[in-house]
């Protein structure tokens, strides 16, 4: 997957032809009732990331949303804008090269179908997978993103490691429900099938290491409200987390692309200056609470 290229007219296309901006709610957008077998992980061995013709230096971004009922909003601005912003941007800073994309929707354990997770692909196949995840609109007080990150470390192959040893990238995009800390065999089981694998409890931490060999892992919290104290995912990804209000989710192509050329080596106040005067406060705020290890030379440029 991830041939071909993304382009501003082929998202007005699909945006024309789904009505996207002109809807009230996010069940007008995301039209599936239950979970497609092409996003369900009990049907998929593998997800490729694959350098190609067209993208000869394939760097794999996944992009998670938690589905569960408080978020539903975010999963409508993502579609209606978010994504055709963080493509376009993406390639107008050089902030990656040869991207490829790919969307994942989780929610909790008891859900009927507590992660979904689409193809790596570089052109508007991205938005149209996208839109067809199934919001459950579930969840029971906890939320389950190491279900996702498991599935990047065990399910995925990607050249940008494979042949580079370079890392791509993992953005998980949650309110402030806490995260559990395991899940046992007999529930992931139940769940997925064979596809996670051994006989013993998944823990988070483990998880995270697993998947942090292949990718950066980044998790953004969405406040509704006035800004709380962070919960466990912020031990869980010390440096890695970042908060921001309901009323700031526009900027998240910006937060995103940010983080990217961070991790890369840009410091702080070059990466702001590429964006609106009237976003550098929630940017500069947000971005300092980032901590990155030097990367190596040549790491993502």
């Amino acid at each position: 997957m991830g041939r071909g290229s993304y382009t501003a007219s082929d998202w007005s296309k699909l945006k024309n032809s789904r009505n996207l901006g002109n809807v009230r709610n996010e069940q007008e957008i995301f039209k599936n009732r239950s979970c497609d077998p092409r996003f369900d992980p009990r049907f998929i061995e593998k997800r490729e990331a694959r350098d190609s013709e067209d993208h000869p230096e394939s760097v794999p971004i996944i992009i998670g949303l938690d589905v569960t009922a408080s978020m539903g909003f975010l999963a409508k601005k993502v579609a209606e804008e978010s994504l055709n912003e963080t493509m376009m941007k993406l390639y107008s800073t050089n902030a990656v090269k040869d991207p490829a994309l790919m969307f994942a929707a989780y929610g909790d354990y008891g859900d009927t179908a507590p992660l979904q997770v689409t193809q790596f692909e570089s052109d508007i196949r991205i938005a149209e997978q996208l839109l067809d995840l199934w919001l459950e609109n579930g969840g029971h007080g906890k939320v389950v993103p190491q279900l996702l990150w498991y599935f990047a470390a065990n399910h995925t192959l990607v050249d940008n490691y494979e042949k580079r040893k370079q890392k791509g990238f993992i953005f998980t995009i949650g309110d402030n429900a806490e995260c559990r800390d395991d899940l046992s065999y007999d529930q992931t089981r139940a769940l997925h099938g064979q596809v996670f694998g051994e006989d013993t409890p998944i823990n988070v931490r483990d998880t995270v290491k697993a998947a942090g060999e292949k990718y950066e892992m980044f998790h953004i919290f969405i406040n509704q409200g006035p800004l709380k104290p962070v919960n466990n995912i912020s031990d869980i990804l010390p440096g890695h987390t970042m908060k921001i209000k309901t009323g700031d989710i526009d900027m998240i192509p910006e937060l995103i692309i940010s983080t990217i050329q961070m991790a890369g080596g840009m410091s702080l106040v070059d990466t702001l200056k590429q964006w609106p005067e009237e976003k550098l406060p929630v940017l500069y705020k947000t971005l300092s609470e980032l901590k990155f290890e030097k990367p190596k030379k040549g790491l993502f440029f």
